[in-house]
């Protein structure tokens, strides 16, 4: 209640199921997103301001340095502060091969999952408090990789090492850093060019559960490591894959 949270990527997917879950809990949001990402975005917003809390849509592409500085600053002048940070944008492509991989896809890649997370985490951080929370998106393709996403895979790792290395640097502080990371899980990523029409077809039945799992699945796990009741954990990767994956 009265936490204020920027996420980016919080127009679909696991984004979007944070954004509305923080709401629901009583926190103000505002969401970055890809400008032609308009339409889901308005819905979330919508959905955010009918739990009774302050929207703020910022639309822009996080691979710029200068938008990042400035999503933050936008963020902390229209929220009145920050206090939650879910760095949740992500790009994801599959390659069959290495060879198929051109330096401008790898580019974006590494500017989308790991540059932008860097220059706004630097941007936040002269207005975290303590008691604040940064949450960064892994992947069980961090322990797991599968050969046909050999960039995603090295981001999400360099993801979970980002975490813990800030949860140390950052503790003394009073600011808690952790990760979460999904197994299969039903996003835009899946569906835009992340799988293969072949793995589409049958992702997330070699799960346990024999399914893919649904964002707002997940939602629960940022909402538990945003409250302060979880005040002990930093550091820290939760898993949510069905009873596959790591940790």
């Amino acid at each position: 209640m009265g936490r204020k949270a920027l996420i980016t990527g919080g127009d679909s997917g696991i984004g979007r199921a944070a954004a509305i879950a923080y709401a629901r809990e009583g926190a103000d949001v505002a969401i970055n997103y890809l400008p032609e990402e308009e339409p889901d975005a308005v819905q979330v917003i919508d959905l955010i301001r009918k739990a009774g809390r302050k929207a703020i849509a910022i639309p822009g592409d996080i691979r710029d340095e200068s938008f990042c500085k400035k999503l933050v600053s936008q963020a902390v002048q229209q929220l009145g502060g920050l206090d939650i940070l879910v760095n949740n944008a992500g790009h994801q492509k599959t390659h069959e091969s290495i060879l198929d991989i051109s330096t401008e896809e790898f580019e974006r890649t590494m500017k989308t999952n790991i540059y932008a997370p860097f220059w706004i985490i630097k941007a936040a951080l002269p207005h975290l408090k303590p008691g604040s929370s940064i949450i960064g998106l892994s992947s069980v393709q961090a322990y797991d990789p599968s050969e046909n996403l050999y960039d995603y895979a090295q981001t999400k790792a360099a993801t979970t090492s980002y975490v813990k290395s800030l949860a140390k640097q950052l503790g003394p502080k009073g600011i808690r850093v952790n990760g979460v990371a999904p197994g299969p899980v039903w996003t835009a990523l899946e569906v835009s060019g992340g799988q293969t029409q072949e793995n589409l077809v049958k992702f997330g039945a070699d799960t346990p559960l024999g399914r893919p799992g649904q964002p707002a699945e997940l939602a629960s796990i940022f909402v538990q490591l945003a409250a302060n009741d979880a005040s002990f954990a930093t550091g820290q990767i939760y898993g949510a894959a069905g009873g596959s994956g790591q940790p």
